[in-house]
């Protein structure tokens, strides 16, 4: 007779999270990842349950890495999976036929991409912005009910931020993040509604705790307990 086991497996809840950053900041910050011989040699690319075949995905570089690539030869690479990286990211790919680029025209890709990724962000428990580490923090402890040990810190000096670019390069790189543009643009503005309701909300909570504590004492100060005759 099999035995059987009152051990019974908790139910779990999983939340998706995710950090944005300014797209032509994140650009940058990659170019200069894969530049010092960094590569997603290992990454399969699952879709719909398979990896892409190497004509809907070829490779930028024919050695074992990019080290030293410039950035002009690092934009100049049609299949560089750097360009829109947020947006393909955060997108289910299987709406658009993964990486078949011939599922669809480009344009009617690319508005599905742009709202698939707006609609998961949307639906996301909590997300952050790079730019805002305080606030991002604040949401996170809000949400999830965690206290922090320490608080985050701003670091706006960054290898991006290091890189001195013309305004040539930076239109350039805007133009092939379009959908990573549009969705940060996207981002923020749900971050900042995000941000302003939890804080309002926790104002009222306050408030409310604050009148608690008023009516309390003001009972407290009221109640009068009856006296037995000779005490």
């Amino acid at each position: 007779m099999p035995l059987i086991s009152d051990f019974q497996t908790p139910k779990l809840n999983f939340y998706y999270i995710t950090m944005l950053r300014d797209p032509v900041s994140r650009y940058l910050s990659e170019w200069k990842h894969v530049q010092r011989g960094a590569t997603w040699k290992t990454s399969l690319h699952m879709c719909d349950g398979r990896s892409p075949t190497p004509d809907e995905l070829p490779t930028c570089y024919p050695g074992d890495d990019w080290s030293g690539v410039s950035l002009r030869e690092f934009m100049d690479c049609t299949y560089n999976l750097a360009n829109n990286r947020q947006v393909r990211m955060l997108a289910d790919l299987s709406l658009v036929g993964c990486y078949n680029l011939t599922f669809m025209n480009e344009s009617e890709r690319n508005t599905i991409l742009l709202q698939s990724a707006k609609n998961n962000l949307k639906n996301m428990a909590f997300f952050g912005l790079t730019e805002f580490q305080r606030k991002t923090q604040f949401l996170f402890e809000r949400t999830f009910n965690l206290k922090f040990i320490s608080p985050f810190t701003q670091f706006n000096i960054t290898r991006a931020s290091n890189v001195d670019i013309n305004e040539g390069a930076r239109q350039r790189i805007e133009e092939l993040n379009f959908l990573d543009m549009q969705l940060y643009e996207y981002a923020k503005d749900l971050f900042q509604q995000r941000y302003h309701h939890t804080k309002q909300l926790e104002h009222q909570r306050d408030r409310q705790k604050r009148r608690e504590g008023r009516r309390l004492q003001r009972e407290h100060r009221g109640h009068r307990w009856p006296k037995e005759d000779g005490n």
